[in-house]
């Protein structure tokens, strides 16, 4: 089974980068986020012509996310919990029978916390405990779970071209890597460096300063799984040449393989 994860960047913009890479890649889950549309405005119609499922979590012009899929979930949520006054669209989990089981799948929009000294920063912290809170529920559940999504963390040093550059931002500060390591301090695994841990894999590259030209690169897109999905994962891909593509999302797909199927 292919997982992937792609901050596809407004999927009006990209829906024909989507199409085309569904087409050639034929994942069974792909976890959207920013894709910058409300639900009834989600162009469902030519996603769904090539056979799959679509469920949204929509905001007007800013966040969502959405789950793409070869079967629909058997179950969906919508929205992080712990915070009822929470309006941001950044977070979508389906539950879908696999063979021998249930998988289930969330697709996350991490908050950027930028500015540092506006209330975003404090916002994205408090994002990422309830975030841990969540999850911490989930395990106890002990089934395959993949938490996947553009996290706006840099987790190391060698996951951003050059660290010096990103010492003061939210991306990279301290507190915020702090907080990823608690989330992976719950039993959590990241996909890509379980494969393979060389620095100098990156997701994300800006549109400015022709940073994909010479690389200038981090990697903020993770998939973090449950022992239950660990002990599943074959390989993963950063599938870089999609950054190439005419008007690309400054994103491009992460993907895992897993020992599963559906029933």
């Amino acid at each position: 089974m292919k997982i992937s994860t792609w901050n596809i960047n407004g999927i009006k913009a990209r829906l024909d980068n989507l199409l085309a890479w569904l087409e050639t890649e034929a994942p069974d889950i792909v976890c959207l986020q920013e894709i910058k549309s409300q639900d009834e405005a989600f162009p469902r119609a030519p996603i769904e012509a090539l056979g799959y499922h679509v469920e949204t979590h929509g905001q007007k012009g800013f966040n969502g996310v959405a789950l793409i899929s070869k079967t629909a979930p058997d179950e969906t949520n919508r929205g992080l919990p712990g915070a009822d006054d929470d309006i941001q669209s950044r977070y979508i989990e389906g539950v879908f029978s696999i063979a021998g089981g249930v998988l289930r799948v969330a697709s996350i929009y991490l908050p950027n916390g930028n500015p540092v000294d506006s209330d975003k920063y404090p916002y994205k912290l408090a994002w990422m405990e309830r975030l841990k809170g969540h999850i911490s529920q989930r395990l106890k559940l002990e089934e395959p779970l993949i938490l996947a999504g553009d996290y706006n963390v840099i987790p190391r040093p060698g996951d951003c071209h050059d660290p010096a550059v990103w010492a003061n931002d939210a991306l990279f500060l301290p507190a915020t890597r702090e907080a990823f390591n608690a989330l992976l301090a719950l039993g959590l695994y990241d996909a890509v460096t379980s494969t393979d841990d060389a620095g100098g894999q990156y997701s994300f590259w800006d549109y400015q300063a022709g940073a994909w030209q010479k690389n200038n690169g981090i990697r903020i897109d993770h998939m973090l799984l449950s022992c239950e999905a660990a002990d599943r994962l074959r390989s993963t891909v950063i599938d870089k040449k999609v950054r190439g593509w005419e008007k690309p999302s400054d994103h491009v797909p992460v993907t895992a393989v897993f020992d599963c199927d559906w029933p």
